[in-house]
């Protein structure tokens, strides 16, 4: 299990990757100063999202020129490009600049639409060491068909997607099905993460350690990720499924800790 959920960078690192998802599909480009990456989103739509560095994106449906400012993810808001179906684009750097792009199958023609750090909503969410800072770039009333992205930071020490929760049923407005990836970074590169995965039935039941530059895949169930003590963990969420919805039902078990969050963690916001 560990080997089908927990993914490399080797994977996705300058491709797309597919994972045996119905519309998710990732890759991570990293680009010197001076290169190019061009490529097409065909029946996908698309979020592009600077992890780090400058870019200028030309493409069929526009061009933004000098995107980005942040060095690394713990370094400021991001910029998001989204990009509809049948776009070619070609992005080029001078500086150099580190990429995620995050595609969804698509077969609706929305407007190409670049999402700058002044329009990301911030919310700190949970209490206690479940406390962490969440990122929302391309949200449920944003005009894309599936494609739902967020960032999330999680302090040394805390938990986040806590109580665990899951969307796996389409059961709207409670829940709705998504798909879902976790890209990680951490603060450190030694640092690590570790991420639950299992259903109730424990079909699958997984308990993963993620370093940085991996990724984790949740194809269903339950989802809670804790932070090292001392590293502060970011991961960038994609979340594709039957609804533009970020519905999700908490596990029974342990819905009940949220009645103990009385303050919230102190070093939050960390960007």
């Amino acid at each position: 299990m560990m080997q089908e959920l927990l993914l490399r960078p080797d994977r996705f690192a300058g491709q797309t990757a597919a994972f045996g998802y119905e519309y998710l599909t990732f890759a991570n480009v990293k680009l010197g100063a001076g290169e190019r990456h061009e490529d097409d989103t065909a029946a996908r739509e698309l979020a592009l999202v600077i992890l780090g560095g400058c870019c200028s994106v030309e493409s069929s449906r526009g061009a933004w020129r000098n995107i980005g400012g942040r060095a690394h993810v713990f370094d400021g808001k991001p910029y998001t490009l989204y990009l509809p179906p049948h776009t070619g684009f070609t992005v080029a750097t001078e500086a150099g600049c580190d990429l995620a792009l995050c595609y969804s199958k698509s077969e609706e023609a929305h407007e190409a639409r670049l999402v700058p750090p002044e329009e990301v909503e911030v919310e700190i969410r949970g209490g206690g060491n479940a406390t962490r800072q969440i990122h929302h770039m391309i949200k449920p009333d944003f005009p894309a068909q599936r494609l739902l992205i967020v960032e999330v930071y999680t302090p040394a020490g805390n938990w986040s997607s806590y109580p665990p929760h899951k969307h796996d049923v389409h059961n709207p407005p409670g829940e709705v099905d998504l798909e879902e990836i976790y890209y990680y970074r951490i603060s450190r590169p030694e640092g690590y993460a570790i991420q639950k995965v299992y259903t109730k039935d424990r079909r699958i039941d997984a308990t993963l350690t993620v370093r940085d530059g991996e990724m984790v895949l949740i194809p269903e169930g339950y989802h809670p990720v804790v932070a090292a003590h001392g590293y502060d963990v970011y991961y960038l969420n994609a979340l594709a499924g039957s609804a533009r919805s970020m519905a999700a039902s908490d596990d029974p078990d342990y819905a009940w800790v949220r009645a103990g969050w009385r303050e919230k963690d102190p070093r939050l916001p960390l960007v």
